[in-house]
């Protein structure tokens, strides 16, 4: 089936196809197979563009930075504008448009590999789009893999864009974790990442924690690990641990003054709780990092 659409391309847009060599090569080195680029584009401005499909062999991005469109996919129909993510899965029937009096900007990228689907699942969308705001540095990924079609066909080029790649999907995937509506009450994550930092000499307990958020110790934790994939406690002491590091590589203070610095006044504690963390002990990671 044909990858992408007749769309009539402007003097400022980009379509780029990689040729079945350069796919066959990705596929089958160590450094590509695992999440490969197979045709992306930028599209300013698309009045009159769509496309239908009823499957395709591969991932498909859509990252809409201006204007409006729809897509209409799992009979349901989507409307598309500036800020929304696009990410359907192979062997899914689609139909997507511009809008005819807002037509989107969009990127779009095809993507394939062993990781694909780890990727996607990883992503974690409960529906086939999700507004993420215009992120720069998403915006700035899209264009270095655009610059792939400058390359000559030159493998090594190709194999960083296959780690362009891959810190797309995974910031994506952390914007997602961030962008999703929450059940019930919201948390103010700015908010209690502020605290934490305002008390990184210091302590706070889980009932004090749970308190700024404004809800149950028991629901705010759970709420808590879902978004960051730790408990607030954990969060907050790897926290401290990443300031003690960036002491530890910064000044020439004792690891008995960089503990008292980040709440422990037991620094055999601290560097049992540093070494649990790090995986050495904070007098070996001075001397490791230098």
């Amino acid at each position: 089936m044909k990858i992408t659409s007749d769309w009539p391309l402007p003097p400022l847009g980009i379509r780029f196809l990689l040729p079945q060599f350069i796919q066959t090569q990705l596929a089958g080195h160590p450094l590509t197979e695992g999440l490969f680029p197979l045709a992306m584009g930028y599209y300013p401005a698309a009045f009159g563009h769509r496309m239908q499909r009823q499957q395709q062999d591969s991932y498909l991005l859509i990252y809409c930075i201006d204007g409006k469109g729809t897509l209409m996919c799992d009979d349901k129909r989507y409307r598309i504008r500036s800020g929304d993510i696009i990410l359907l899965p192979p062997k899914h029937p689609h139909a997507y448009k511009a809008d005819t009096k807002d037509p989107w900007t969009i990127y779009w990228l095809h993507f394939n590999g062993r990781l694909a689907d780890h990727f996607y699942q990883h992503i974690q969308l409960s529906t086939p789009t999700l507004n993420i705001g215009v992120q720069p540095r998403v915006v700035r990924i899209f264009d270095g893999l655009s610059e792939l079609r400058r390359s000559g066909y030159q493998l090594a080029e190709y194999i960083q864009g296959g780690h362009q790649l891959q810190a797309l999907l995974s910031y994506i995937a952390l914007l997602v974790r961030q962008e999703r509506p929450q059940s019930g009450k919201i948390i103010n994550w700015e908010r209690l990442r502020a605290t934490m930092q305002e008390h990184i000499h210091g302590q706070l307990n889980l009932d004090e924690l749970a308190a700024i958020a404004k809800l149950s110790k028991y629901h705010f934790t759970k709420k808590f690990k879902a978004h960051t994939g730790q408990s607030p406690i954990q969060y907050f002491i790897n926290m401290k641990i990443q300031r003690a590091c960036y002491l530890l590589d910064s000044t020439s203070q004792s690891v008995k003054q960089i503990a008292s610095a980040v709440g422990y006044d037991d620094a055999y504690y601290f560097s049992r709780i540093f070494k649990k963390t790090i995986g050495m002990a904070p007098n070996d990671y001075r001397h490791h990092r230098r």
